[in-house]
């Protein structure tokens, strides 16, 4: 009886040390910006042109670049949340990677997250995708398309119709080949994440990093260290490969937020510590970035161009006065 008793006093000691965790991080109203997290509504400046800089011959495997997870997740409360900024605002601060979820009911696709409806369909992602392609003919969006919280396996058709309505067909990328920058400025790539004929390219092509279930927020440090693996990984990897890191994460006990406020200062801190050394990371995945965080994230190709100091050298707010901040509100 006295290892059932210590076991369950073990037990106890976790489950109040979960629910201190989740106490003390993320569940206040108010927003944050910080240099490597922003739940607030706008980015602390825009990037809407970066790859006019990039040599047309570039490889996009060899492009690192920002990305969202779950890109449309605006709505539904703090475990459905994994963005503030609209489309138009991720586009305009410089994310070209974006996670498209669909619901699919006869040959409807709304947009979800799990059961939590985001409060349009796919059309409006294409048409906005389509109007920031008008305005940035130097860039290119990389779209994973997936089908969520519902089961048809049958979402081809419904994408290609969608496609016909709101957007080009020749404004797509129609191939499972990488592309150089050049060939796909002006483009969307369909990241195809469903079964049927080629639209662009396969979503599986890619060395993917998406360990997604963190339990609770003890479990970030293992989080964290399949991120760095991955990123660490990268540089040395197949360069006519695209390599796909996603800092996000989320469980029972740990909502996107709460990771991300976490994980979020340690994906700054490392890309801090690589800024001079120009390696191929690929495409960084992430919850709630910030435009500090997203311009570190463009600055790893655009070096070979410039050197001249961008704002994230003169942040007020330094990676260590944030994880003091964590730190002591974590401990009290």
């Amino acid at each position: 009886s006295f290892y059932i008793s210590r076991g369950t006093m073990k037990r106890d000691n976790m489950f109040l040390e979960v629910i201190l965790l989740l106490g003390v991080t993320g569940l206040s109203s108010s927003a944050i910006q910080r240099p490597d997290y922003d739940d607030t509504p706008h980015p602390e400046f825009l990037n809407p042109s970066w790859m006019s800089y990039l040599p047309d011959d570039q490889p996009l495997s060899e492009v690192t670049m920002p990305g969202t997870h779950n890109t449309m997740a605006l709505f539904g409360g703090v475990y459905a949340e994994c963005q503030t900024w609209s489309l138009a605002s991720q586009l305009r601060a410089g994310v070209r990677f974006l996670d498209v979820r669909v619901r699919h009911v006869n040959g409807n696709l709304t947009l979800h997250h799990g059961v939590s409806y985001q409060r349009a369909h796919f059309g409006h992602v294409l048409e906005g995708v389509v109007e920031f392609l008008t305005e940035f003919p130097t860039e290119t969006v990389l779209m994973r398309v997936k089908e969520e919280f519902s089961e048809t396996n049958d979402i081809y058709g419904a994408v290609v119709d969608y496609i016909h309505r709101y957007a080009h067909w020749d404004l797509l990328w129609h191939s499972r080949l990488v592309p150089t920058v050049g060939e796909v400025r002006g483009k969307i790539i369909i990241m195809q994440d469903f079964s049927g004929p080629d639209l662009g390219m396969r979503y599986w092509s890619m060395d993917i990093a998406d360990r997604w279930k963190v339990p609770t927020l003890l479990h970030v440090k293992e989080k964290w260290q399949s991120i760095y693996d991955h990123l660490e990984a990268a540089p040395g990897g197949n360069l006519a490969q695209i390599f796909l890191t996603y800092s996000s994460g989320a469980g029972l006990f740990a909502f996107p937020r709460a990771v991300a406020q976490r994980v979020n200062l340690l994906l700054y801190e490392y890309l801090q510590s690589k800024t001079v050394q120009n390696q191929r990371l690929g495409i960084i995945c992430m919850d709630f970035p910030a435009a500090p965080m997203i311009q570190m994230i463009i600055d790893f190709q655009l070096i070979k161009e410039f050197s001249t100091v961008h704002p994230v050298a003169s942040l007020k707010n330094t990676t260590e006065s944030i994880r003091h901040k964590i730190n002591t509100k974590t401990i009290a």
